[in-house]
């Protein structure tokens, strides 16, 4: 009988992951991954955030813990809390410091999930290992998961081949209703908890405060891309993305505004109008880090900026130290520093870069 480790996250979609491959004859084995320690979840005065009878971690390897036991496999628990803070954490604020919106998901699988976590599963005879994400493979390919609203190959889009080997994702042919519908009809614990959403690492507080414990805020002006003029004033570059516009900082204007750019070096955060979204939409980005799973490399292909983003159809230009030039064939809106540019070819995905810059009509955005 074939082993298979299971992470088990105390949600739904990895509850019924478990109970599939235990139907299919697997023995299952369940492990539970601890990556940070809630008591660095500090409030503005460095004291621990308890504003909870229990924290959510520990509330999710109680659930994970229950399930078990109403599967009747094991759990084991590890601590990945170093390496989550050395591969993880240190980069989301590397990069907040630099004026770009991170992507922790994608460095939490490529270190953590893929590599560490694979690890602990070697130590207890895994012949594989298996996550409740929405993604399917084909022999060494990563293909989308069947759920076109729920797909995780994003996230999966920076792990190499080698990291997929000997991989499943039991879910990946389902949608999620149907998940829910088998974990209601076996009675699980998991069946109706809502699905966490967020920064793992922040939970349900509000990023702008848990920010602040380790990124000291630098207010500056907020000014309008179009005509220069200063309109408002910002808490710290680091809390605001491209593309956003709730809780931007400008009073007294109702028309629609959208933060557009940044300069770190004059800690200036753009902002466009509604009128003037132009500023929003690039036709073409430059990334890095690349990272291929398929072993062709494309010159044409499709292309989604952020996750839930759209697919642009887009040709490659491969340059020196693992960067390319990636075109589209139309505009795209909110192009990010910083987000992963993953590729695809129809159902598979085939790797990913890190957007480094972006430009429109052959040059690069000025203010972003």
């Amino acid at each position: 009988m074939k082993k298979v480790v299971v992470g088990m996250s105390g949600g739904v979609d990895s509850s019924v992951a478990a109970y599939l491959l235990k139907k299919e004859g697997y023995e299952v084995i369940g492990l539970f991954m601890r990556n940070w320690d809630s008591t660095l979840n500090n409030d503005t005065n460095g004291n621990p955030n308890l504003d909870a009878s229990i924290c959510p971690q520990e509330q999710d390897y109680n659930d994970a813990k229950k399930v078990c036991e109403e599967l009747d496999i094991p759990l084991h628990r590890v601590d990945f809390i170093k390496e989550y803070w050395d591969k993880v954490f240190t980069y989301f604020l590397e990069e907040l410091k630099k004026g770009r919106t991170p992507n922790p998901d994608l460095m939490c699988n490529k270190y953590i999930k893929f590599d560490s976590f694979i690890k602990e599963a070697r130590k207890l005879g895994a012949d594989y290992i298996a996550t409740g994400h929405y993604a399917r493979t084909y022999g060494n390919r990563l293909l989308r998961g069947v759920d076109q609203n729920k797909d995780q190959s994003y996230f999966l889009a920076a792990l190499t081949p080698n990291q997929l080997k000997d991989v499943l994702f039991p879910i990946g042919n389902l949608t999620k209703p149907e998940v829910r519908k088998i974990a209601e009809e076996l009675n699980i614990t998991t069946a109706h908890k809502k699905d966490s959403t967020g920064i793992c690492f922040i939970g349900e507080r509000h990023y702008q405060e848990f920010i602040s414990n380790y990124l000291k805020p630098n207010p500056g002006d907020i000014v309008n891309v179009k005509t220069n003029e200063v309109i408002g004033r910002h808490k710290g570059l680091m809390n605001y993305t491209i593309g956003q516009r709730r809780n931007v900082g400008i009073s007294g204007n109702e028309q629609r505004h959208f933060v557009c750019g940044k300069n770190v070096e004059k800690n200036i955060l753009y902002v466009c109008f509604e009128d003037d979204n132009e500023y929003l939409y690039s036709d073409a980005c430059l990334i890095e880090d690349l990272n291929f799973i398929s072993p062709t490399t494309p010159t044409f292909c499709t292309a989604k900026f952020r996750y839930r983003g759209e697919d642009h159809a887009v040709s490659i230009e491969y340059l020196e130290n693992n960067m390319a030039m990636v075109k589209y064939s139309g505009k795209a809106k909110a192009v990010t520093p910083g987000q992963a540019c993953v590729l695809y070819l129809g159902e598979q995905c085939l790797g990913s870069g890190i957007i480094k810059e972006v430009y429109k009509n052959n040059e690069k955005l000025w203010y972003l």
